[in-house]
């Protein structure tokens, strides 16, 4: 597979022969939501007001493409006559300069304000030099990039309507109320046919390609190459996504095709007109999801939220009290449902606002107070503290390695070493226990534990000994608890790992 960018009831005679038996007939309730509504009979009064607000768009490019070069001409012996016929040959087809040729790449969009504003997909127009938008009457006009963004596949385009008319704009519905099974229209450009409508259902919510930010609506209408950038609209004739994917073994609609949600695309858009790029939100976090064990050693009633595994220094979180061991249960008013769906509340959250922020810590909610940072600038920032700093002296190791094992959890632990470092890549200033050996079949195994692991904290106290280690497992074992909550690092990647505990 590929992803493409782009009752039956009862006759008269049966009731009164199962009168006659005696039986009774319990008559079905049916319950159906308020909202929801029988297919029409035809779509075409919607699409005549629909179709004049989507358009095709072609773009070109000069792509590059490699004549025969003079060092590619074949090995002929000094003075052979064939040596002047190639190398005419070679001189005559450019020789070491580069011949180009003109791109074409055929598209869909849609007039989102009547001043000649349109959306489309990044991959319709990237890399192109000109850029047209083809109206319902074949009315060509040339387009500006407003701006792009590769991550989201999204971009602005801006066209002067002719004669100063006002050009007609869909507008945009809210796609966190579509549901699966609800009908939709899509009107695109397939394989450059020109204006075409399919119809369908949403079949599915959520999904996700590629990317973490991923939230894609899924649909069974026909799309194709070509409807890329294109509507896709509910029977209210709202656009509630773009179509930007298809998932098929031979290139062409095979009832899969995926569309970035319309309350995503308005964000996007609306920071593209405004400021030419994305400005995405960022708290200065690393995350990892909660388990059910993991959930059970903070006293969590189950398993929900992020559970935060690092604190970037005097980032945002760090600044409005974020800690390492807290759990993210709300984030600006909205639960925090899976590791899936925080960082898209991280991402669209507006740069510069503050958001309350909901935290699990010593079996209690807080709530706090979170200015979002703009997630370019941070990682522009630590680019460059990482290229200012020094490395950490070492210091000299004084203590005798101190080896022992917890049978509990099936791990052989030494205290850090200058040989450790050197062994397992650790780097100056990391502090903990290492992890020199694994048990199979253990509980540490269970968890994907490994030699070099560092144990930083067990049950979120801190440890630098194995015999800490063990004092804090043999307590927990002594109150029956079934699990032992630990923060490791690997290679400078913290993660928090629940083990259970061995009877």
């Amino acid at each position: 597979m590929n992803f493409f960018r782009n009752y039956q009831g009862f006759t008269k005679g049966a009731v009164a022969t199962v009168a006659a038996l005696g039986l009774v007939l319990v008559q079905p309730v049916v319950v159906a939501p308020a909202d929801a509504r029988e297919a029409p009979q035809s779509f075409a009064d919607l699409v005549d007001v629909l179709i004049p607000t989507v358009v095709n768009i072609t773009t070109t490019q000069n792509v590059p493409q490699q004549g025969p070069r003079l060092r590619d001409m074949p090995q002929l012996p000094p003075g052979s006559p064939f040596e002047e016929l190639f190398k005419e040959f070679f001189d005559h087809r450019g020789g070491e300069e580069q011949q180009r040729r003109r791109g074409t790449s055929l598209g869909s969009g849609f007039i989102v304000d009547p001043s000649g504003y349109v959306v489309t997909n990044n991959h319709v127009i990237q890399g192109a030099e000109d850029i047209t938008v083809i109206l319902r009457d074949d009315t060509q006009l040339k387009a500006k990039l407003i701006g792009a963004d590769a991550r989201a596949d999204l971009a602005v385009l801006k066209v002067e309507p002719p004669a100063g008319k006002p050009l007609p704009a869909a507008k945009f519905g809210n796609s966190d109320k579509i549901r699966v099974g609800d009908w939709v229209i899509a009107i695109g450009n397939p394989f450059g046919l020109g204006h075409s409508v399919t119809a369908g259902i949403i079949s599915a919510r959520g999904r996700a390609l590629s990317d973490s930010l991923d939230d894609y609506l899924q649909t069974d209408a026909a799309i194709n190459k070509g409807n890329s950038g294109g509507p896709l609209f509910n029977t209210d004739g709202e656009v509630i996504g773009v179509n930007t994917a298809i998932y098929s073994p031979s290139g062409t609609n095979a009832g899969l095709a995926f569309s970035i949600p319309s309350n995503q695309v308005k964000q996007v858009t609306e920071q593209l007109r405004e400021f030419g790029r994305v400005r995405r939100g960022w708290i200065g976090v690393s995350y990892q999801s909660v388990t059910d064990d993991i959930a059970d050693s903070f006293g969590l009633d189950k398993a929900r939220g992020v559970l935060v595994a690092n604190v970037t220094a005097d980032g945002p979180a760090a600044q409005a009290g974020i800690k390492r061991n807290d759990i993210i249960l709300s984030f600006g008013g909205q639960d925090v449902v899976d590791l899936r769906h925080f960082p898209r509340l991280v991402a669209n959250a507006r740069v510069g606002s503050t958001v309350d922020t909901v935290v699990w810590r010593q079996g209690k909610q807080q709530t706090l107070k979170l200015k979002i940072g703009e997630q370019d600038q941070a990682e522009k920032q630590n680019a460059s503290a990482q290229g200012s700093n020094p490395p950490n002296k070492k210091a000299p190791d004084r203590d005798g390695a101190v080896t022992s094992t917890v049978e509990q959890l099936g791990l052989t632990l030494q205290k850090v070493s200058d040989q450790l470092r050197e062994k397992y890549g650790l780097s100056d200033n990391v502090k903990g226990v290492v992890v020199t050996r694994v048990t199979p079949d253990s509980p540490a195994a269970e968890k994907q534990l490994q030699p070099g692991d560092v144990i930083v904290e067990v049950d979120q106290k801190a440890v630098t000994t194995p015999q800490e280690v063990a004092d804090i497992v043999g307590k927990l074992q002594g109150q029956k608890k079934r699990s032992v909550l630990l923060f490791v690092e690997r290679q400078g990647d913290p993660r928090f790992a629940a083990l259970r505990l061995s009877k």
